[in-house]
């Protein structure tokens, strides 16, 4: 087809108007890069590893191009730091961290497990020599295995294995002297080849790495790990210890009510669940708490007196209230602060001293209140008045009779044939010694030991 000369200046305008626009919804078309930006600024501990866990969830769920963690930590526990680098080096996607101050110990593990590194003005990153509770150094093999990993890592990311190395353990470097650790600035790191570049803030470090058009989708826990989070506050903890006993002293007292079991067994699941979501309550943990409940309830249920069920049901209840609040491996405290297993007694101990007094404040309020009347039965028949039980045991008052069961207090005794629950007067009866009836009650004889003559 010929364009006469006459229309040639008309396509040639229209060219030039769509040239531009052509190139402008190609730019638009193009999707901006998207950034997770994660923050960890607090002790490395099992909450701050389900909350990397989790962000590195989201960025794999929004499918960003990359991730950036602001750091600002004095370090925490080497297990769970572990577990971080691992993630984080495992991640496919780059990983970026921005050192706001401070990168020490399992910080400066993490920093290393990451792609690039970017340290604020006045920052620091080293200093990772393992520590046990008392603050001290720890044994050899603890050091000697932090040593590895610091050094695979540094490795992995094309760092200086041996600097790497260095800030554990002063030996592996010469120019340190004996008892000191390495630790560098922001301009030393950049210097060793363990920095990147200098960045004031998040958004320079996103600049430095030509992200600054990026979307930044800043990762915040959910609604739902905020709960789990405040219900392993250790205040929270002893209050809900609380209603644990109080709701199965209750519920023992009382039984049928229903409301009080479910108080205790809704407290438990909240107690529980939040520290095994963490990864502080081990499932063997839970099994302990499980069976020392178990146990108590035979005492209360199936076998008669208290004795080695009742007493060992409360100590593994006790241990295993204890053992979910820390970050122990089998028994094993050695990377347990002091402060912390206190504050885990503490919560413990207040939470069965408050349940105690709890009870004892409010037991005769309650079996007085309005709805305490419709379940309990409030009149008293007293035989002055004409009452009797058709299980009157009045007859036996006095009469003599054998332990069947040993008694501590409570047993069953035989008398003319004829077996009765009854409860010891005072201390404990043997099985086969020869008792006597002093009282009675509604359930049960009351009876005394009777030494044998001379």
């Amino acid at each position: 087809m010929e364009i006469s000369p006459n229309h040639r200046h008309v396509y040639f305008l229209l060219l030039c108007l769509l040239l531009p626009l052509c190139a402008l919804a190609q730019t638009g078309s193009k999707a901006r890069p998207k950034v997770l930006l994660m923050e960890v600024k607090a002790e490395i501990d099992p909450r701050t590893n389900r909350y990397v866990e989790l962000a590195l969830q989201e960025a794999t769920a929004r499918d960003v191009d990359h991730v950036l963690l602001e750091l600002d930590t004095y370090g925490g526990a080497l297990n769970d730091a572990d577990e971080i680098r691992t993630r984080i080096l495992e991640y496919p996607k780059p990983v970026y961290v921005f050192i706001n101050k401070d990168a020490a110990s399992a910080g400066a593990l993490i920093s290393l497990a990451c792609d690039s590194i970017y340290m604020a003005p006045g920052a620091n990153i080293g200093a990772a020599t393992v520590v046990g509770a008392d603050g001290q150094a720890a044994p050899g093999k603890y050091q000697s295995y932090m040593r590895s990993i610091m050094r695979s890592t540094a490795e992995a990311n094309g760092r200086n294995p041996r600097m790497a190395e260095a800030m554990v353990e002063a030996s592996v470097d010469s120019t340190l002297a004996a008892g000191q650790v390495l630790s560098l600035t922001t301009s030393e790191a950049i210097k060793y080849g363990f920095c990147e570049g200098e960045a004031p803030s998040v958004d320079e470090v996103l600049a430095k790495l030509n992200l600054q058009e990026a979307e930044v989708i800043r990762y915040q826990l959910s609604s739902t790990d905020r709960v789990i989070s405040f219900f392993l506050n250790p205040i929270i903890s002893g209050i809900l210890l609380l209603i644990i006993i109080g709701g199965l002293y209750f519920e023992l007292q009382t039984p049928g009510v229903g409301f009080p079991l479910a108080a205790a067994i809704l407290a438990a699941i909240l107690y529980l669940v939040p520290y095994y979501l963490n990864g502080l309550a081990e499932n063997w943990e839970i099994l302990l708490f499980v069976a020392g409940i178990i146990l108590i309830m035979l005492e209360v249920f199936v076998i008669p007196g208290f004795g080695v069920a009742g007493i060992s049901g409360i100590v593994l209840t006790f241990i295993s209230l204890v053992l979910i609040m820390v970050n122990n491996h089998l028994f094993d405290f050695t990377f347990v602060p002091s402060e912390n297993l206190m504050r885990s007694l503490v919560s413990v101990v207040i939470g069965m001293v408050g349940a105690a007094v709890l009870i004892a404040l409010t037991w005769n309020r309650m079996l007085n209140s309005r709805h305490m009347q419709g379940v309990v039965l409030q009149n008293k028949f007293n035989s002055k008045e004409g009452y009797r039980s058709a299980d009157s045991a009045e007859h036996l008052i006095g009469k003599t009779g054998v332990a069947h069961t040993r008694m501590a207090p409570s047993g069953r005794v035989m008398i003319e044939d004829t077996i009765y629950d009854a409860q010891a007067r005072d201390g404990f009866i043997e099985k086969g010694d020869v008792v006597q009836v002093i009282d009675q009650s509604t359930f049960a004889l009351r009876v005394k030991k009777i030494e044998p003559n001379v």
